[in-house]
């Protein structure tokens, strides 16, 4: 398994179409056999925050979550709405393991 958080600060004006263009992304993310789980977190003190949890079941998995047209929608949208570049963290997972997914 391999965790990967994305953070991103998108611009005040765009939170609403930044929450529902990931949204839709992430509910065709979750349908990729190579990926266990996507949650879209939104920070309560500072909307303009996101955190992306994407959980793959292999290490080809992003990359192939990279290629597929839900995802370069998602990328060609949002670019514009971003206040900074997104960063990532990448994690192993520890526990559970992978029989509790």
């Amino acid at each position: 398994m391999l965790i990967v958080h994305v953070h991103v600060r998108v611009k005040p004006e765009f939170v609403e179409a930044f929450r529902t263009a990931t949204i839709e992304n992430a509910s065709h993310s979750v349908q990729e056999p190579g990926i266990a789980r996507f949650d879209v977190l939104q920070q309560a003190g500072d909307p303009a925050r996101f955190l992306l949890v994407e959980i793959y079941r292999t290490a080809e998995a992003p990359a192939q979550h990279k290629e597929t047209a839900h995802y370069a929608a998602w990328r060609d949208a949002v670019a514009g709405m971003m206040a900074e570049p997104r960063s990532s963290i990448k994690y192993a997972n520890v526990f559970p393991g992978e029989e509790g997914w």
